[in-house]
């Protein structure tokens, strides 16, 4: 959390923005995998050593229900044991999805 909240990323896509991301979590030595399949329908963005997935979304992206579901989804996989949502969207999330912490990391924190 403190990584993401303390760069500020390039979010005028969200593909620049997982760019980013990508990029601060190799200069930190973070070992990650990007685009971690987890099931038939989902790919994580990134999955952390250790099982934690951080999922990235751009604000005019998507639905915040759709996001809801979407890590709701990712939070049923054995895979992952906890998940943060990396995002310029003011979101309130509970603090725990299936038993697994849920964080948000703020990416506008970065620019303040």
């Amino acid at each position: 959390m403190r990584l993401l909240h303390g760069h500020r990323f390039d979010l005028s896509t969200e593909k620049h923005l997982q760019e980013d991301v990508e990029s601060a979590f190799k200069k930190a030595g973070v070992t990650f995998e990007r685009e971690k399949r987890i099931s038939p329908k989902d790919i994580l963005d990134f999955l952390i050593a250790g099982g934690v997935a951080v999922e990235c979304k751009m604000r005019n992206k998507a639905r915040k229900v759709d996001i809801f579901k979407q890590i709701s989804r990712y939070a049923e996989s054995p895979d992952v044991t906890a998940i943060v949502l990396a995002s310029n969207i003011v979101m309130g999330l509970p603090s725990e999805i299936n038993g697994k912490p849920v964080y948000a990391a703020s990416l506008s924190r970065g620019w303040i």
